[in-house]
């Protein structure tokens, strides 16, 4: 089995910074891409940054600039920086991964954390 154990996240003043780590365990023969999703109230689960293995990055627009996803591939762990935050980045915050469990599985299983609340108050 695998799990992802995410931590950070909380209340903030609009303007502040916040940072969210995720840390992958388990049945994990490599990790091809990590990433951090979002749910505000109301609407549907959406990307804001992804990371390979090989270090490439990926932004939704509305956080770039703002936001930094980085990886310790030795750790599998994963975290986003969160900087200038706005009113409209509350909302809960989803580790996602995809996972390669053993080496000679055909195709990546994918895993969530259960999720972290930040609240950006204006």
């Amino acid at each position: 089995q695998v799990q992802l154990v995410e931590s950070g996240g909380g209340l903030v003043q609009a303007g502040g910074s916040l940072r969210v780590s995720c840390a992958a365990s388990g049945s994990i023969f490599k990790i091809n891409v990590m990433g951090w999703y979002r749910q505000a109230p109301g609407k549907e689960r959406a990307l804001v940054a992804t990371v390979t293995s090989d270090g490439t990055t990926k932004y939704t627009d509305s956080v770039k600039g703002r936001f930094t996803i980085s990886r310790d591939n030795a750790k599998n762990t994963v975290a986003l920086q969160m900087n200038s935050l706005d009113s409209e980045d509350t909302a809960v915050y989803y580790c996602n991964a995809q996972i390669r469990r053993r080496a000679w599985d055909p195709y990546d299983y994918t895993y969530w954390g259960q999720g972290t609340q930040v609240t950006v108050s204006s």
